[in-house]
């Protein structure tokens, strides 16, 4: 059986569906390697729950385009959680970590689902 570009995006989106929803409920109950994480890109910690709410709602949102018949909305998901992790990204660069770490992988993620989702 051939892999479609439905089934690509069925697996690349489930992935990413996980990996976003266990780090939104990192930041419910940050662990201190968030916070120190956090502290060091001049993030407030009051901030945590905000960011961890548009996660939650970008991981929903790929599971509602995947589970209803409204896969707009499982794309517009994507394009959130896309923006999101640029921003993360640059609010990386914009304190001087240059290191790949998870925002990165989040990316990726984000935007494999993006492409597939496009396609599929």
């Amino acid at each position: 059986m051939p892999l479609t570009a439905s089934t690509a995006y069925t697996i690349v989106s489930g992935l990413t569906i996980v990996a976003v929803g266990i780090s939104a409920a990192g930041f419910f109950r940050p662990p201190a390697a968030i916070l120190e994480s956090m502290a060091d890109v001049d993030v407030a910690e009051s901030w945590l729950p905000m960011l961890g709410t548009m996660k939650a709602a970008g991981a929903l949102g790929l599971l509602i385009g995947i589970v209803l018949p409204a896969p707009r909305i499982g794309t517009a998901a994507a394009i959130g959680l896309v923006v999101y992790f640029v921003g993360a990204c640059l609010v990386h660069l914009r304190a001087g970590d240059y290191a790949v770490s998870g925002q990165h992988v989040y990316l990726l993620l984000a935007v494999g689902t993006l492409v597939l989702d496009l396609l599929a």
